[in-house]
């Protein structure tokens, strides 16, 4: 594989890396808040809940989009290891393409309709539209498309017996 591809795509995996590392730090530190708010002050937070969740779902599609990079999605692979090494290949970019065209059609294309109908609707305590919150989908999911274009890329590259 090209090595600017290699170098984009290792870039890549530290922006993603990085934001999951702060965004898991901050949602240590907003449930411990609100646990002690809530029981050791007896006077839960408001916000903490809200942004709990929030954090959370951003964390879960960025990891997922992360391994997306690194090949370790959930993948049934007993029939591809059963067939052929020529039809393996073939197996392999008509999952990325499937898996494409999912990512394409619910996670960009809906993702985005769902952020045009809730830009005027804010969330009940941090009061932030909702369309921010919906954002990742479609983040979430380009970037899942540039780590299985990637994926097609170094399939159609590497010689089939040096991938294992």
């Amino acid at each position: 594989m090209d090595a600017n591809i290699i170098k984009f795509k290792s870039l890549l995996d530290k922006v993603i890396l990085t934001f999951c590392s702060i965004s898991l730090v901050l949602l240590v530190i907003t449930v411990t808040w609100q646990v002690f708010s809530r029981y050791v002050l007896n006077d839960p937070s408001s916000f903490t809940d809200e942004l709990a969740r929030y954090l959370m779902i951003w964390f879960g599609l960025l990891g997922a989009s992360y391994l997306f990079g690194k090949n370790g999605h959930l993948a049934i692979t007993l029939f591809i290891h059963s067939i052929n090494k020529k039809f393996q290949k073939i197996s392999y970019i008509l999952i990325h393409l499937t898996s494409l065209s999912f990512v394409f059609l619910a996670m960009i294309k809906g993702g985005m309709q769902l952020m045009g109908r809730t830009t005027m609707q804010y969330s009940p305590a941090l009061q932030i539209p909702m369309s921010y919150v919906y954002f990742i989908l479609p983040l979430a999911g380009s970037l899942m498309g540039v780590y299985i274009l990637i994926n097609i890329a170094n399939l159609l590259t590497t010689p089939s017996n040096e991938r294992g």
